[in-house]
């Protein structure tokens, strides 16, 4: 018997979860979601206890439109951020504001049935790999640029939580896709400005991160598009297209929206915060996790 206690903050510790494991082989649900009670108390299982206290302090939507768009030395919207939102999350369904049912339509049989077998707790998220794209936490991420003499080279996504510290690179220096390439967590991203609009072309993907909580599958086939705009001061969308042979039997446009976070510096001023996770780390081997799964249903 031992116990384990994890804390994890957002802004300025606006959500706290913390995670009590009573016996190094329970089960462990995702963070922030206690895992299915079952009918009668098993002491063996994880005692899960999620506090709300807020959520990451954003820009209003009266707020949003008060100040001009910002530009950036070169002349190109600053799509810095930091932003809340813009992707998928625990329910890409939901997310992509469809029905209830009309995901499973849209997937081949193998990843409807592959996706019915997963199960929260065994999400490569909790495990602190990547989230994958078109991916995003409940909590803030950002843009950041390099520049060379040459102009922008690099832009570089940043997430406050999770993903190993890892970060994602897209290439503006006008290389494209290398013919050889190896299958990764974030795949290889180019991209371009069209206007106003980031533009970022993404394959190389491996098959081994969830598009949600709940499973939902992809192959490494898969090629993503995306169209980032600021549209206001405190609002940007991501026209997001999902082009996945392997998994849906269409192509899938979708368009999400992020919110600006709020500079206030009593709530972490405007900034991320920092988070450390390491795969295979106490809860992960309490859980009895074993991540990179990939699409295998055997």
């Amino acid at each position: 018997m031992r116990k384990l206690l994890i804390v994890v903050l957002g802004v300025a510790g606006l959500t706290v979860i913390l995670f009590v494991v009573v016996q190094a082989q329970g089960r462990a649900g995702r963070a922030g979601q206690a895992p299915a009670r079952p009918a009668a108390r098993d002491q063996s299982e994880d005692q899960v206890q999620s506090i709300s206290v807020g959520g990451s302090p954003v820009v209003s939507d009266a707020d949003a439109t008060k100040q001009p768009i910002p530009r950036l030395p070169d002349g190109h919207v600053d799509l810095t951020g930091p932003w809340v939102g813009g992707g998928t999350n625990n329910n890409m369904e939901a997310d992509m504001g469809w029905k209830p049912g009309e995901l499973d339509k849209v997937l081949l049989p193998w990843a409807r049935e592959l996706k019915a077998r997963r199960k929260p707790q065994d999400e490569p998220y909790t495990a602190c790999l990547p989230m994958g794209v078109p991916r995003v936490n409940p909590y803030p991420w950002k843009f950041a640029m390099t520049y060379t003499s040459k102009g922008l080279s690099h832009i570089y996504v940043l997430h406050e939580t999770g993903d190993a510290g890892a970060h994602r690179v897209i290439y503006m220096d006008g290389r494209k896709h290398p013919d050889d390439l190896i299958p990764n967590w974030w795949g290889h991203s180019i991209g371009k400005w069209e206007g106003d609009t980031l533009v970022v072309d993404t394959v190389g993907f491996n098959d081994k991160f969830w598009f949600d909580g709940r499973g939902t599958p992809h192959t490494e086939k898969l090629h993503t598009i995306e169209r980032w705009t600021r549209t206001s001061y405190g609002r940007i969308t991501n026209d997001f297209t999902f082009d996945d042979p392997g998994t849906f039997t269409k192509q899938i446009n979708v368009k999400f929206t992020g919110k600006l976070l709020r500079s206030d510096l009593k709530t972490g001023g405007g900034e991320l915060m920092e988070f450390i996770c390491l795969e295979d780390n106490e809860y992960g081997s309490a859980a009895n996790f074993k991540p990179g799964t990939g699409t295998s249903i055997k």
